[in-house]
């Protein structure tokens, strides 16, 4: 059984796939998914990410402002509030990212601190984005105790020295479709050398559909993909990438009721 660590069902332009929602979840399930992670990006629209997932499950939610998304302005208050709920897993996405929006670095500095305070409040852990912004994001994750909630560094596309800072913080490192992708050869080398013990799967959709998904809408079913990828790139059995993975996934995430 596979866990899709990292989705957006929320975005996801249903009329765009031809499918409803409930077809959605019916693919992962026929595809083996066995839990799937709703990430909210943006606080005003939490309410409504969490009531459309609710009767599902097999998804559980996070709460949390991404980087790209400061114009919304993080209410600390509010994000405690959300993240004080039992059904909220983790606290994000949240992070740094300088690619898109570094004229935006103070507020997603701040906001970053923020998340990293609730976190360590509620207890629960961090999804945390990041893009060229690696010693920033290392060293407010060190300032702020990131460690005490733990965590990861979802859809990771950085360096090796950023991947073993962050495990030696304690962290997940979470691998998407990209590493699929023909000019995706450093990131190859960097998912070579993350013990399993620290790695999780993720799609990032609707986003980053992997190969053999490219230009399609991706969604939480193709995560096999990402798992086969990595299993072939590393020598061992999807089965034992599929169990390592899923075994990680209730280990970080301890809210998420586990199946039996």
């Amino acid at each position: 059984m596979f866990v899709d660590s990292h989705c957006h069902l929320d975005l996801l332009e249903l009329d765009k796939l031809g499918l409803s929602l409930d077809q959605v979840i019916a693919q992962a399930t026929t595809e083996k998914i066995q839990h799937m992670l709703c990430v909210c990006v943006s606080l005003s629209k939490f309410e409504q990410m969490a009531q459309q997932v609710a009767d599902y499950p097999m998804v559980s939610i996070s709460c949390g402002e991404h980087p790209l998304h400061q114009h919304d302005q993080v209410d600390p208050d509010l994000l405690l509030k959300y993240c004080q709920r039992s059904d909220v897993v983790a606290v994000g996405e949240t992070g740094l990212d300088y690619f898109y929006s570094a004229e935006t670095k103070a507020s997603q500095q701040a906001a970053f601190v923020n998340h990293i305070a609730v976190a360590n409040r509620v207890n629960k852990p961090l999804i945390i984005h990041t893009r060229e912004a690696r010693q920033d994001t290392l060293d407010l994750m060190r300032s702020y105790k990131a460690e005490n909630a733990g965590g990861v560094l979802h859809c990771f596309t950085e360096s090796w020295d950023m991947a073993k800072a962050a495990m030696d913080m304690g962290f997940y490192i979470s691998i998407s479709g990209i590493m699929t992708f023909r000019n995706a050869n450093e990131l190859r080398d960097v998912v070579k050398k993350i013990p399993l013990d620290r790695l999780l799967i993720e799609t990032d959709a609707p986003y980053l559909a992997p190969v053999p998904f490219r230009g399609k809408t991706n969604q939480p079913a193709y995560v096999t993909a990402v798992a086969k990828a990595i299993a072939e790139l590393k020598g061992i059995s999807v089965e034992d990438l599929a169990q390592v993975t899923t075994d990680n996934f209730y280990q970080l995430f301890t809210a998420v009721n586990k199946p039996n």
